[in-house]
């Protein structure tokens, strides 16, 4: 019998967080769709969680989530437990131009916070639906600006329940990407040193009215689905192939911004996946360009076993 079997037909240990079996990851996802995790976890805070991850079978398979902004979980689901750390992982310091910013802040939080406190440079994270975990991940970045710029130390947490600082020269740090020294690790929290605003009354609207005028803002989707080709735009690509509006089931390409795929109501996981794939054959076969997604495509394409 395998680990995530062996879980399935036994209770883990007491924590003080929330752990569920069977969670919907639909209900975890802003595409709205996928299906379920064999466990799912929200630490009450750092001490539940190193003491969970102390007591994991090595075996079990892990997923760290944060707002799902970003992530299509498979119709088949996960296997072993998908941790959430939203709710007990999010504490938010600053003081002067020094900011410490748990995995499980929200980036429109940390944006707003570091702006209200006089202090420049996240405020391209105002219109990622996403969180500071998330972010680090992937080096988010929007309107010219990338997480990692800022970024002077990290936290992360490994299999063991093990807290460490990193610093930046420790990762290779790309377009959309981050490449981690070690296996199995996490971010618990981001340290970024910001400079005071050179403007005093710039403000996050426009960026936020910008982003409400040009994406399909209220519908379920990912953000964008693929990251941009080196002097293109994905959007610019998929639009010239004439795939706005095109769907699959219920995923279509937005109508009013070609790099967004939204769930129209009731789409599935593999509908959504197989309309990624469908723009990415189409956009190589008119243009010679291989489009790299920028979302986590993860889980069983299956039924469970």
């Amino acid at each position: 019998m395998n680990a995530a079997r062996h879980m399935r037909n036994n209770e883990l240990p007491a924590v003080r967080g929330r752990l569920v079996r069977d969670e919907p990851m639909a209900s975890h996802c802003s595409w709205r769709a996928g299906g379920t995790a064999d466990w799912y976890f929200e630490p009450a805070d750092r001490a539940d969680l190193q003491d969970f991850l102390r007591r994991l079978d090595r075996r079990l398979p892990i997923t760290w989530i944060g707002l799902g902004s970003n992530l299509l979980v498979r119709d088949g689901g996960l296997r072993g437990v998908a941790i959430a750390p939203l709710k007990g992982v999010r504490a938010l310091h600053i003081e002067a131009g020094r900011v410490q910013a748990e995995a499980g802040v929200s980036c429109a939080r940390l944006s707003r916070e570091t702006a209200r406190a006089g202090l420049e440079g996240l405020d391209f994270l105002a219109g990622i639906p996403g969180t500071v975990g998330g972010a680090l991940a992937m080096n988010a970045g929007a309107f010219g600006g990338e997480t990692w710029t800022h970024v002077s130390a990290v936290e992360v947490i490994d299999r063991s329940g093990r807290i460490l600082r990193r610093t930046p020269d420790e990762y290779r740090i790309g377009y959309r990407e981050v490449k981690h020294p070690a296996a199995d690790e996490w971010f618990l929290s981001g340290e970024f040193m910001l400079p005071p605003r050179a403007d005093t009354s710039a403000e996050i609207k426009p960026l936020l009215d910008r982003r409400n005028r040009t994406q399909p803002i209220g519908q379920p989707s990912c953000g964008s689905v693929f990251r941009n080709p080196p002097g293109d735009h994905a959007a610019r690509l998929i639009e010239a192939c004439g795939l706005k509006g095109h769907c699959i089931g219920g995923a279509c390409v937005s109508e009013k911004h070609a790099n967004f795929i939204i769930n129209t109501g009731g789409a599935t996981a593999s509908e959504i996946e197989n309309l990624i794939q469908h723009v990415r054959d189409r956009v190589r076969q008119a243009f010679g360009i291989q489009l790299l997604p920028e979302v986590r495509i993860i889980g069983d394409a299956g039924g469970r076993s």
